[in-house]
């Protein structure tokens, strides 16, 4: 079994057969293996190109100086956070060394704190951005990129409910106050030997409901663990992007869908300068109120929901508090 490749711009264009054709191949993939590379997704590729290019002179940037954007307020994922401060394995309660990897996080682009004034624990969720302004125009291009993948997410969602045998718009009133994560990950050549068990990141699933990724080409690099328990290394092409299932979405589908295992791997050579890698995801987390329960197309007769009921806020809290920080 491979990930699946699919162009979804059959589904875009609004040919209903084109629809069917596209949503059938994305259940397939999400009942499989929770992945799907996907080509004809319509994002701005030299926008794209842009926020790698600016975001890596970024990293190149002194720790000292980067560390002006690490984040003061009560949100964890803001702004810059140094090199193996983070770990992932933590969520799933392992106890291994922190992720080889230094990031970028922004939170919502719009500002939807007053319409949650009166909900204290979403605070965190829409506290302002921390975003670097060096080198110049870094942060307009980040916000660009923040705006493509959220307009991305959306037309996922329709797949997805189109997909699970809902109205295509069945998402929409859910995600129109979202709080979605845009994380950009730097994963620079190795100068010592990981410790044991340290990983570029861990193995873990997602939160969210789901993750939209851009990476460049280098080695050490995303594995997925395959149905039969293997750990599949991919890499997605220039024009094409990864897109994987969170905990969030397993829960709503009452997991006939799949929030799949993911690292990435350390390269195999410590001397490998081309190891130098590169990512730029896209979390979507819906609105913080939002329900997520399980979805009436996915019980089976007489069955039970295997979770009980929680708002989307709650489930990300409860995995941010297990992303331990150093």
């Amino acid at each position: 079994m491979d990930i699946p490749r699919i162009d979804i711009a059959p589904f875009l264009s609004g040919d209903e057969s084109g629809k069917a054709r596209v949503a059938a191949k994305v259940a397939a993939s999400c009942r499989d293996i929770g992945f799907l590379v996907i080509r004809g997704h319509g994002m701005d590729q030299a926008g794209l190109q842009n926020a790698f290019a600016l975001t890596r002179q970024f990293m190149d940037l002194a720790r000292a100086t980067k560390d002006q954007w690490h984040p003061t307020g009560i949100s964890k994922q803001r702004g810059y956070h140094g090199f193996a401060t983070r770990g992932l394995a933590s969520t799933l309660d392992r106890d291994v060394p922190p992720d080889l990897r230094e990031t970028v996080f922004l939170g919502p682009v719009d500002d939807h704190q007053a319409h949650f004034a009166d909900l204290h624990e979403a605070e965190a969720a829409y506290w302002p951005n921390t975003i670097p302004t060096q080198p110049p125009g870094v942060d307009d291009a980040l916000v660009a990129v923040y705006r493509d993948f959220e307009r991305l997410s959306s037309d996922l969602l329709r797949i997805f409910a189109v997909a699970l045998d809902l109205a295509e718009d069945h998402f929409a009133d859910k995600i129109d106050r979202h709080f979605s994560i845009l994380s950009c990950h730097h994963y620079p050549a190795l100068l010592e030997p990981p410790k044991p068990g340290q990983l570029r990141t861990g193995a873990h699933t997602d939160f969210g409901a789901m993750t939209i990724l851009a990476m460049t080409e280098a080695t050490g690099g995303l594995e997925v663990r395959m149905p039969d328990g293997s750990w599949r290394g991919f890499q997605a092409g220039r024009e094409e992007l990864v897109v994987n299932l969170g905990d969030m979405m397993a829960r709503w589908t009452n997991d006939k869908w799949l929030s799949t295992l993911h690292r990435v791997a350390n390269p195999a050579d410590l001397e490998d300068a081309m190891s130098r890698r590169q990512s730029i995801g896209y979390f979507m987390h819906p609105n913080f109120d939002a329900q997520i329960e399980c979805l009436p197309t996915c019980l089976d007769p007489h069955a039970t929901p295997r979770y009980a009921p929680i708002t989307a806020g709650e489930h990300i809290a409860m995995k941010i508090a297990k992303s331990h920080e150093t």
